[in-house]
């Protein structure tokens, strides 16, 4: 009886743990400043705040490609995004958004590797909070294996 009682014990508590932790993966290649701050940036914020209310956490990676490179350089006066005036008109704001998903919320970024070649950039052009991976293919099979759930961010 005592083995049965601890066995039901140590299958609620799994089952507990893993309603406990909610996971989503964003495959961010938009370049609209607009549909970024309220897909990702807000969008990210109010996901967290709701599952924190279930007492639940919400794990969040972005995968960052295609348009979306521009709001992970550093100086994108010194880029190719230097005509992007919306850009450089917000970057120092937008730089302390980004960065504090990370800090307050525990974002991931992942960026393609590939693709920052395509774009001209190297990892001294972007953020050190940003992970650079082979390609953002490798970044979404990996975290859809893992169990999240994929979130397009397009134009």
């Amino acid at each position: 009886m005592k083995k049965m009682i601890l066995l039901l014990l140590i299958n609620l508590s799994m089952v507990s743990a893993e309603d406990a932790s909610v996971k989503v993966v964003y495959d961010l290649t938009t370049k609209n400043l607009a549909s970024f701050e309220l897909r990702v940036l807000k969008s990210i914020v109010a996901n967290k705040t709701h599952y924190e209310g279930l007492l639940k956490e919400l794990d969040v990676t972005v995968v960052v490609h295609g348009g979306a490179y521009r709001f992970f350089t550093i100086d994108p006066k010194n880029s190719t995004y230097k005509k992007d005036k919306a850009l450089i008109e917000t970057h120092k704001t937008l730089a302390k958004r980004i960065k504090s998903m990370v800090e307050t919320y525990d974002v991931e970024f992942l960026i393609c590797g590939v693709g920052m070649k395509k774009h001209g950039l190297k990892k001294e052009d972007v953020y050190k909070f940003v992970k650079i991976i082979p390609n953002s293919m490798i970044g979404l099979i990996d975290r859809q294996n893992e169990g999240y759930a994929y979130i397009p961010i397009r134009e």
